[in-house]
C-alpha cells in the first residue's frame, strides 16, 4: 500500500485538534491503491449487506458490484440471475461509468440499472458501480438503489479509512522498529569497537544478534583461530555439510537466504573487515519472525563485527610482536652472556619449555665426524647424549629439508615415526633447524602432549628464536675455537704450557696429589740436522700421539718448549706416575720411525709438603730430567 507521510503536528484526531475534523476523512483513494481495489470493494459489499439485511430492495433484484475494469467484486439478491441479466448489468455498469449517471437498460423482459459510487475528492470520477436487475425499473426502485449507494459508498470508506489508518499504523511501528534496531546497532557497534580483544569483539556480537533474534538459532564459523569456550563460535570447514551455502558466502563476501523445511528461514551473511572476510555468521530463524527488510541491519551489523575483529587481531597481533621482539631481546642478551656451549643449550631448553609451556624440549647438535645428531639438552635425562641418524625423524626431516616443521597431531600422521615423540607421549610438535650460515648445525624440538597445541604464530617465533639460538651458538663455537687455539699448540695438538700452569694450579688448590712427567727426546738436535725439520716436526708429533694413547683423558700433556713435553697426572703418586712415565718410553722407542728415545724427569707434590707449588714441581722434575739426561739418556729419574 501507499505511503502516507505524516507531519510531527499531524494527529489521527485531526490538524486542529479537534475530534470532529477528522483529517483522515478527506483521503482518497489514488493509483497506489489500485492493488487493494477489489478486496476493499469485496469487504464494503459483505459490510453493507450485513447492514441492508432485511430491505425491501434486497426482495426485488439481483445485485452486482462493478470495479472501474468492469470486474465483478460481488453479487447478491433475492431474483435468480441468468445470462440476458448480467449482459444487461454489464452493459448498464458500461454506460454508467462513460456518463457517470445513473443508467438504466431494458433488456428481455428486465431492466438493469447501475448507480456509480463517487470518489470523495473527485466526484466525475466513480471507483465502483452498482447494478440492480429488476423486472422493470420503477421510480421507487431507483430511489432505493440511490440510496443504498450513499451507504455502501460509507461502508466503502469506512473501510479504506481503516485500511488507511492500519497502513499508517503499520509504518508508525516499522518506523518505531527501525529506530530501535538503529539505535541497538548503534549500541552493539560502540560495544564492539570498544572491544580490545577478539573474544570480547566476538562474545558481544553474539549477544547482541541474541538480543535481536532471541528465537533464532545462531553460529559463527571463523576462518582463523576459533574462540575457545563459546560451542556457538565453530572453525570454518570447507567440507561442512552446509559448505556449499556458508562457504559460498564466505568466498563471494555476499549474504545468502534460503528457505528451511519447517517454516525457517537459513542466512548466511560475512563477516567482512577493510582486508579481507574473517568468517560467516549463520541464522536459523523462524520464517514469521523475519523480515527481509532486516538484512541490511544484519549486514551492517556483521561487517561492523568484521571491522572490530580486523581491529582487535590487529592490535592482539601488535600485542604479540611486541612481546616476542621484547622474548627475543631478553633471549639474545642471556644467551650472549655465555660462551659456554653447554650453558646455551641448559639454558635454551629451559627458556622454550617457559615460553610455550610444553612438556619436553629437546636441543640436538650435529656431529659432523660421525654424521649424526647429539642430544645436547632435554628435561629428560634419558635423553641425554642420545645420538640420532641423519634420516631419522622428525630431525632428519628437519635437517634435509633446513625448514621448520609444525605437527598438530603425531598420532594421525603416519608420514613420520619418532622415538622421542613415542617416549614423551607428544601429539603436537614444532621443529626448527640451528642454522651456521647455509648449514644445519642442530634442531630443536619442542614438544606437548595435547593434540593442536602449537599455534601458527608459535611455529614462527621458534623460527626466530632458532636463528638467535644458532647466532648464539656460532659465537660460542667460535670462541671455544679461539680458545683451543690459545691453548693448543699447533703441531702436536697438546696443550700450551701457561694452560698446563693454569690447570696443576688449580688441581693444587681442591686435590690431595699430583704427579709430573718431563719428557725430553734425546739427541733431536741430531734427528733434525740428519733427516731435516719436516722429519723432526714428524717425530715430536709421533711422540706427543704416544703420550696421548698412555695417559687419562683427566690427565694433561703440554708441550713445554722445543722437544721437551710434560705431563700431569691428578691424583697420582710417583709410584705408579713412574710405570707410565715407563710405559711411554717404551711405546716411543719401538713405536717411533725414525726410531727415538726418550728420558723422563718425575716430581710429585702431596697436600703434606711444606711448600706446594708449580715452581717447585717444575724444578724437581727439570733436575730430575738432567740427571736422566747425564745418565745416559733414555731412562726415568724421579726428582
Amino acid at each position: 500500500m501507499r505511503q502516507h507521510i505524516l507531519n510531527d503536528a499531524d494527529t489521527l484526531t485531526g490538524r486542529s485538534g479537534q475530534a470532529s475534523d477528522l483529517w483522515y476523512e478527506s483521503e482518497d483513494i489514488n493509483a497506489n491503491d489500485v492493488p487493494y481495489l477489489m478486496s476493499l470493494l469485496q469487504e464494503s459489499f459483505s459490510q453493507w449487506l450485513e447492514e441492508s439485511n432485511g430491505l425491501p430492495l434486497m426482495n426485488r433484484v439481483a445485485l452486482s458490484l462493478f470495479s472501474p475494469e468492469l470486474k465483478v467484486a460481488d453479487t447478491a439478491g433475492a431474483l435468480a440471475r441468468n445470462i440476458p441479466m448480467d449482459e444487461a448489468a454489464m452493459q448498464a455498469a458500461q454506460e454508467a461509468l462513460t456518463g457517470q449517471a445513473i443508467a438504466i437498460i431494458h433488456s428481455s423482459g428486465c431492466a438493469a440499472i447501475a448507480v456509480p459510487l463517487m470518489r470523495r475528492k473527485d466526484e466525475q470520477q466513480p471507483f465502483a458501480v452498482l447494478t440492480a436487475v429488476a423486472p422493470e425499473a420503477d421510480d421507487v426502485l431507483i430511489a432505493q438503489l440511490q440510496a443504498a449507494t450513499f451507504h455502501l459508498r460509507g461502508c466503502f470508506y469506512r473501510r479504506f479509512e481503516r485500511m488507511f489508518i492500519a497502513d499508517i499504523i503499520q509504518h508508525q511501528r516499522m518506523s518505531e522498529r527501525d529506530a530501535q534496531h538503529r539505535a541497538s546497532l548503534f549500541a552493539a557497534a560502540k560495544r564492539l569497537y570498544d572491544g580490545i580483544d577478539v573474544g570480547s569483539v566476538l562474545s558481544e556480537m553474539m549477544q547482541s544478534l541474541v538480543a535481536l533474534y532471541p528465537d533464532s538459532r545462531i553460529r559463527l564459523y571463523l576462518s582463523q583461530d576459533h574462540m575457545k569456550g563459546d560451542a556457538r563460535v565453530k572453525p570454518l570447514h570447507f567440507n561442512h555439510p552446509s559448505g556449499d551455502f556458508v562457504a559460498k558466502s564466505f568466498l563471494e563476501a555476499k549474504p545468502f537466504v534460503r528457505p528451511r523445511e519447517g517454516g525457517l528461514v537459513d542466512l548466511a551473511v560475512p563477516m567482512s573487515g577493510k582486508q579481507a572476510v574473517y568468517g560467516v555468521l549463520r541464522l536459523l530463524i523462524n520464517d514469521q519472525l523475519w523480515d527481509p527488510a532486516d538484512l541490511p541491519a544484519l549486514v551492517l551489523l556483521a561487517d561492523t563485527a568484521g571491522s572490530a575483529f580486523e581491529n582487535a587481531k590487529l592490535y592482539e597481533q601488535s600485542n604479540v610482536l611486541i612481546g616476542e621482539l621484547r622474548l627475543i631481546n631478553e633471549l639474545t642478551k642471556l644467551l650472549s652472556q655465555s660462551l659456554k656451549l653447554k650453558d646455551i643449550f641448559n639454558y635454551t631448553t629451559s627458556e622454550l619449555l617457559r615460553i610455550y609451556q610444553a612438556d619436553c624440549c629437546c636441543l640436538l647438535s650435529y656431529d659432523k665426524e660421525q654424521q649424526k645428531f647429539v642430544v645436547m639438552s632435554s628435561n629428560l635425562p634419558s635423553f641425554e647424549n642420545e645420538q640420532f641418524s641423519i634420516e631419522y625423524g622428525f630431525t632428519g626431516v628437519v635437517y634435509r629439508s633446513q625448514e621448520p616443521v609444525i605437527i598438530s597431531d603425531y598420532w594421525q600422521s603416519n608420514s613420520v615415526s619418532s622415538r622421542w615423540m613415542d617416549d614423551t607421549g607428544s601429539r603436537s610438535l614444532i621443529a626448527a633447524p640451528i642454522l651456521s650460515g647455509s648449514e644445519v648445525v642442530g634442531v630443536i624440538l619442542v614438544g606437548h602432549r595435547s593434540p593442536n597445541y602449537f599455534s601458527y604464530e608459535n611455529y614462527k617465533l621458534l623460527q626466530v628464536l632458532s636463528s638467535h639460538i644458532g647466532l648464539a651458538m656460532s659465537n660460542a663455537s667460535l670462541h671455544a675455537e679461539v680458545r683451543r687455539m690459545v691453548i693448543t699448540d699447533h703441531l702436536t695438538g697438546l696443550s700450551a704450557r701457561h694452560y698446563l700452569n693454569d690447570r696443576i694450579q688449580r688441581k693444587q688448590r681442591k686435590d690431595r696429589c699430583g704427579s709430573l712427567i718431563v719428557v725430553d727426546i734425546d739427541k733431536f738436535k741430531s734427528i733434525n740436522d740428519t733427516y731435516g725439520h719436516q722429519v723432526g716436526d714428524q717425530i715430536l708429533m709421533q711422540v706427543s700421539e704416544t703420550i696421548k694413547a698412555s695417559i687419562r683423558d683427566t690427565d694433561i700433556a703440554a708441550r713445554w718448549g722445543g722437544e721437551e713435553l710434560a705431563i700431569y697426572l691428578p691424583e697420582i703418586r710417583r709410584e705408579q706416575a713412574y710405570r707410565i712415565a715407563e710405559r711411554i718410553r717404551m711405546k716411543v722407542e719401538s713405536d717411533t720411525s725414525p726410531s727415538v728415545t726418550v728420558s723422563c724427569g718425575l716430581s710429585e707434590w702431596t697436600f703434606e709438603d711444606d711448600k706446594v707449588s708449580v715452581e717447585s714441581l717444575f724444578y724437581r722434575a727439570d733436575m730430575a730430567l738432567y740427571q736422566a739426561k747425564n745418565s745416559g739418556r733414555n731412562r726415568i729419574n724421579i726428582g
